[in-house]
């Protein structure tokens, strides 16, 4: 890795563009699992893998590479890729009231990041994933109903509780795959030496 005149890191190495659009690659395709399973959507919310690579982002190549990567994917879905579930894309991505969720992506791999560069124990890594998780519901659900009562059309009798219930069904799929990235998460991390 490259350094500037005081020393700190200031470019990525070729592993680590490597390492980021490997996980950028993953986010697009665990975007668009509903594309196969379109069961997978309660009211307008798919069920994604996102959260489970944006998380195993953070967690194997820590804060800083990790908010990189999931960063990465978000620009190119913005300039108008199909990565976004259902394979949409483009600026105007960002007026759908579950983009929300998208930018709570990249805040999720920084946090579980810097959490495991604090500690790195296998409960350390455990925790950061759940925590990832919640950050993730909690500003997501939170962008999505007050999207809908500010610009999107709201379904009818939309509620703050009716926006919370749809957030049931993928729960307890995002708190086992939450565990899973922790464990998996601190396993792989002594392979892979980067971002640390």
């Amino acid at each position: 890795m490259t350094s500037n005149v005081s020393g700190t890191k200031s470019k990525l190495s070729t592993l680590e563009i490597v390492y980021c659009g490997m996980f950028a690659t993953l986010m697009m395709i665990g975007a668009n699992i509903t594309s196969f399973a379109p069961f997978l959507v309660v009211g307008g919310v798919p069920i994604t893998l996102q959260p489970l690579f944006a998380i195993l982002a953070g967690l194997v190549l820590g804060s800083r590479l990790g908010a990189i990567s999931i960063s990465v994917y978000t620009l190119v879905g913005l300039a108008g890729a199909p990565v976004f579930a259902g394979f949409s894309g483009g600026f105007s991505s960002i007026l759908s009231p579950t983009f929300g969720f998208i930018v709570t992506f990249i805040l999720s791999a920084y946090v579980a990041g810097k959490m495991v560069e604090y500690r790195r124990t296998k409960s350390m890594y455990i925790a950061a994933a759940l925590v990832g998780i919640a950050i993730n519901y909690l500003i997501g659900t939170n962008w999505m109903y007050y999207a809908y009562k500010l610009w999107a059309a709201a379904p009818e009798g939309f509620t703050y509780k009716m926006a919370w219930l749809w957030m049931v069904p993928p729960l307890p799929k995002d708190i086992i795959l939450a565990v899973f990235a922790g464990i998996f998460g601190f396993r792989l991390q002594k392979i892979i030496k980067v971002g640390h």
